[in-house]
């Protein structure tokens, strides 16, 4: 396997921190040739000094200087701003893109590597949830690769392998349940922001471990999983996996049910993923048998984590919907962490954005830029942020 050039975009957030992980540990095999940050200039200044990176971007114009002088003594090309993120996506000095920016903000740099006919390491599920029809559609047409780095669309992706010829009968994406798992509303509206940021099983960024909080996350799973693996919405089933060792699992139409397993450790996605097709040895925990543990199944509780129900509803409608959704969603988890509004009120902070919004059947990229500015503008208004 010849070294590949990896640009981490989102280098400093959780996906990024361990991409890099992997690849410091595999450096005969990965260089990082570009790294990106939106604010965390510090850590992306040690990062740049340790990898020596071709070029680096800093998406706050106001911390340029400080990471320009920072680096004055390298090589290393530095930009900022979120157009130099797209910019920089279109450089050819790269292999492969992990694209592990959080948000809609992942959606043009990511676009633009596809373009590109990069292979993509995607981490970032809201790209494919705000324009999935655009995305895969640019990906076949430029013969790039997108391969998941989600450990649910990773383990699909996994048991998928050698299975070309055989039809899909539907997936099985599985959740832990989050921190809150068989609670109650009367609980949750007294729930804070620290409380829902301890997940038992994973260790992720603040976002995302809201996400898995409310349960959106996994409808959100569910909808990049229509695009990644061309499903119908009647394809994708959810079911609540509180230990978190079955990351997902197919059930091809003979009824034979492959499912991939491991312990919940997001390097291992992540490697696969940039060395795919091959895998290649690490030291990272092994589940081991003789000490087995109970593996449960339950069916999600859809009336108390509405949020699975609305992100159902938006995969069903399509369109601009999902897009509508994800927007929302992520102004009322904004809010939520900076304590503006209850665990309860993201939910309503969505439903009310689905309901106020003009729905799109076919919508142009264009008009999934104005839908998610409009929405977000709307969904700030119900919180007065």
């Amino acid at each position: 396997m010849t070294q590949k050039r990896i640009a981490v975009f989102g280098s400093t957030g959780s996906i990024g921190t361990q991409a890099l992980d992997v690849i410091r540990a595999n450096k005969d095999l990965f260089s990082a040739e570009i790294l990106t940050a939106q604010t965390n200039d510090t850590l992306l200044v040690q990062q740049a000094l340790e990898f020596n990176p071709n070029v680096v971007v800093i998406g706050d114009d106001k911390k340029y200087q400080v990471v320009k002088e920072a680096l004055a003594s390298t090589h290393i090309k530095v930009f900022a701003g979120e157009k130099a993120l797209e910019e920089v996506a279109a450089m050819d000095c790269y292999d492969m893109m992990l694209a592990g920016i959080v948000g809609y903000a992942g959606l043009r740099p990511t676009l633009q590597a596809v373009q590109m006919g990069k292979a993509i390491a995607l981490a970032n599920k809201e790209t494919l949830v705000v324009a999935g029809d655009i995305v895969m559609q640019k990906a076949r047409e430029h013969r790039a690769a997108v391969i998941p780095v989600d450990s649910e669309h990773s383990a699909i992706f996994q048991c998928l392998v050698g299975e070309g010829n055989n039809p899909i009968s539907k997936i099985i994406l599985t959740a832990s349940g989050g921190p809150f798992l068989g609670k109650k509303p009367n609980f949750l509206v007294n729930v804070k922001r620290d409380h829902a940021l301890q997940h038992p099983n994973w260790s992720m960024g603040a976002k995302i471990t809201i996400d898995s909080a409310t349960l959106m996350n996994k409808g959100l799973e569910m909808i990049e999983a229509k695009w990644l693996f061309d499903l119908t919405p009647e394809q994708i089933q959810v079911v609540v996996h509180p230990q978190s060792i079955i990351h997902s699992m197919v059930q091809f139409e003979d009824g034979s049910i492959k499912a991939q397993m491991g312990l919940p450790d997001m390097k291992l996605p992540i490697q696969y993923a940039m060395a795919f097709p091959q895998r290649i040895t690490n030291g990272f925990p092994r589940y081991d048998f003789k000490k087995p543990q109970t593996l449960s199944f339950e069916e999600p509780d859809l009336k108390t984590f509405r949020n699975l129900s609305l992100a159902i509803e938006a995969l069903k409608m399509g369109g601009n919907m999902p897009c509508i959704l994800n927007a929302a969603n992520e102004i009322a988890v904004y809010a939520f962490l900076r304590n503006r509004i209850g665990f309860l009120d993201m939910t309503e902070v969505v439903e009310q954005s689905m309901q106020k919004m003009t729905f799109i059947e076919n919508p142009t990229l264009e008009e999934y830029f104005e839908t998610d500015g409009e929405t977000r503008n709307f969904a700030a208004s119900l919180i007065h942020m």
